[in-house]
């Protein structure tokens, strides 16, 4: 799948700038997110809480259960969990461990940044996947204007790492087109413990077939974890709408080698000097990461902030740990439910003092999605 064809009306570079930022190298820390964010969708009400959307009867959650210092409990077996729904008790029919393979989709923002070099991108991306267990299987996606599908679901490290390496910077972000292709097309259909990795700054150019509101609907659906590393390009885009990013020509490529160009060479296309100059306002970056945050938020993930290498590897470590942590719970309820219903969902742990993050409730579809997953 590929994104539409548009020109990106976001400032794009001129070739061969070098311009790696070194801040202070604070550590990652996950961005707290609110309560409850409104969704611009007339389709759903979002009161306070969290919610998933499911179009199956079997209905999958997510469970991470920590002490109150934040220490992962693990060890924990079915008997151990108490769910209700609308405070009705549930009979768990499906349970997974923390030992079970996790599906890892790792999803590749490619549009231009000053704070991160092609190469460091690769290399934290493929320093994540070696914290990764043996069995667990990732694909990797890569988007620009376009979306590239670089590998699909493997546990063959050296695909996944020539897959990452073949990376590239593009013009356009077409972010919300390849969150769609990856949870409606790659991701539902793969049966258990399954999670995204998205790393970008939110910010949408090209997009056509999909929308905001689209893939915030879409995740409420998918039985998924979502984690995103956020890096912020707002300054980036505002020095080369002005004009004060100059960049040099580019050096030499020669395969195989890092030249220390900070993102290669990239062609010039749209951006500087079209009229519209979207994805440039301080509205738009506040709505990109609304967007990420409501990814993250809806699904049980988190999102973290990086500005530095140290605090990108720090994020990936971070989310690697956490995906060994995670236990997987299904139901299949026990009353009819009336489409359109926003339910409510209770996960408790026959221990004491112990902090459970997951998935609070989810809204019965009115119309069924055909799947090959049999579960949301």
């Amino acid at each position: 799948m590929s994104g539409t064809i548009a020109q990106s009306t976001r400032p794009q570079p001129k070739t061969g700038e070098k311009a790696n930022k070194r801040p202070v190298e604070p550590a990652a820390t996950p961005t707290p997110l609110p309560v409850d964010v409104p969704i611009s969708d007339d389709k759903i009400t979002v009161d306070d809480g969290e919610i998933i959307k499911v179009t199956t009867q079997l209905v999958s959650v997510p469970v991470r259960v920590m002490d109150k210092r934040g220490r992962f409990i693990g060890g924990l077996t079915k008997e151990n969990f108490k769910v209700t729904e609308d405070g009705k008790d549930q009979e768990i029919g499906l349970f997974s461990n923390e030992h079970e393979p996790f599906t890892v989709a790792l999803v590749l923002d490619m549009s231009y940044s000053t704070t991160f070099k092609i190469s460091e991108i690769q290399n934290a991306a493929i320093a994540f996947i070696d914290q990764l267990r043996p069995n667990d299987k990732v694909m990797v996606i890569s988007f620009d204007e376009e979306v590239h599908v670089l590998c699909d679901a493997t546990n063959d490290r050296q695909t996944i790492y020539r897959a990452i390496k073949s990376t590239k910077i593009a013009t356009g972000t077409s972010l919300y087109e390849a969150v769609a292709l990856v949870m409606n097309k790659k991701l539902r259909s793969i049966q258990g413990r399954k999670a995204i990795i998205l790393f970008s700054d939110g910010v949408d150019t090209t997009s056509r077939q999909s929308t905001y509101n689209d893939n915030v609907s879409d995740s409420m659906e998918l039985d998924a974890l979502i984690y995103v590393v956020r890096y912020d390009t707002f300054a980036d885009v505002q020095k080369m709408k002005n004009g004060s990013i100059i960049k040099k020509p580019p050096p030499m490529q020669i395969p195989g080698q890092d030249n220390g160009g900070i993102l290669g060479t990239i062609t010039q296309s749209g951006g500087l000097g079209t009229p519209s100059g979207a994805g440039t306002s301080v509205e738009e970056y506040e709505k990109a990461k609304e967007y990420l945050g409501q990814l993250a938020f809806r699904t049980g993930g988190r999102l973290y902030e990086a500005t530095t290498l140290t605090n990108l590897a720090d994020a990936y470590s971070k989310i690697a740990s956490e995906l060994r942590e995670f236990y997987s719970l299904g139901y299949y309820p026990k009353e009819d439910r009336t489409a359109g219903k926003k339910t409510s969902i209770k996960v408790k742990v026959d221990r004491e003092g112990v902090v459970v993050r997951t998935r609070d409730g989810y809204i019965v579809p009115k119309k069924t999605k055909i799947s090959g997953s049999g579960s949301r």
